[in-house]
């Protein structure tokens, strides 16, 4: 017998596993960590700059970038004042930017300490991973939580193409927009598929131009953080 033909496309997604199980708080003596992720453009460093602005003042807060080859993500938080220069470190990955946030998560890691000891009881470290595709996931062995960042000018079809950035991050934001009705983009259709392809894994959609602090996902991240007992 001729075999059937397929009714669905081959598929190698990994994320049709459930999703990443953690537990809710880190070990004592360590800040918590969330890590933002996304393409190239989408605004990861405009969100990093807004977070620091929102929360900046309330907890002890502190930054760590990727680049391939470059501080440029440092450097621009730097000059946007947003937090103490000593409070971002830079890490230069040299390679793709997932290889560094989940393959060998070694310069994120130091990076990370070396802040924890320059400023001890740390409640937060946001890293942010350099622009990658939707498959850029962080290992939990780097972060507690992640963010995913996509943004209206890269077309409606994003949230629907899936991939593990999309469908298993802790947060998936929606950015820029703003920018819908020029780019042609149907902020109804992203968000309705991205609540398809995300189940109960909550979606913000959002614009920087409009609301500079991203009151939402500021929101979110405190509520992420633990309670530190005293």
């Amino acid at each position: 017998m001729p075999a059937e033909p397929h009714t669905h496309p081959i598929s190698f997604d990994p994320t049709v596993t459930s999703h990443d199980h953690f537990e809710s708080a880190p070990e004592d003596g360590r800040a918590f960590r969330i890590g933002i992720g996304g393409p190239v453009g989408s605004g990861k460093t405009a969100l990093v700059a807004a977070l620091c602005r929102a929360l900046g003042t309330e907890i002890n807060l502190a930054v760590v970038t990727n680049d391939i080859y470059t501080t440029e993500d440092a450097d621009f938080l730097r000059r946007a004042g947003v937090l103490d220069a000593s409070r971002i470190e830079a890490v230069q990955t040299g390679c793709c930017p997932h290889t560094a946030i989940r393959d060998d998560i070694t310069a994120n890691l130091d990076a990370v300490e070396t802040l924890e000891h320059r400023y001890p009881g740390l409640d937060l470290v946001i890293i942010e991973s350099g622009g990658d595709n939707l498959t850029a996931v962080f290992s939990r062995g780097l972060v507690d939580r992640q963010i995913f960042v996509v943004d209206v000018a890269g077309g409606d079809k994003v949230p629907r193409k899936g991939g593990p950035g999309v469908t298993t991050a802790d947060l998936l934001v929606i950015n820029k927009t703003d920018l819908a009705p020029l780019v042609g983009a149907d902020l109804g259709v992203m968000t309705s598929d991205a609540a398809r392809m995300r189940g109960a894994l909550p979606v913000i959609a959002q614009s920087l131009t409009e609301t500079p602090d991203a009151p939402a996902v500021a929101g979110w991240v405190r509520a992420q953080l633990p309670v530190r007992a005293g």
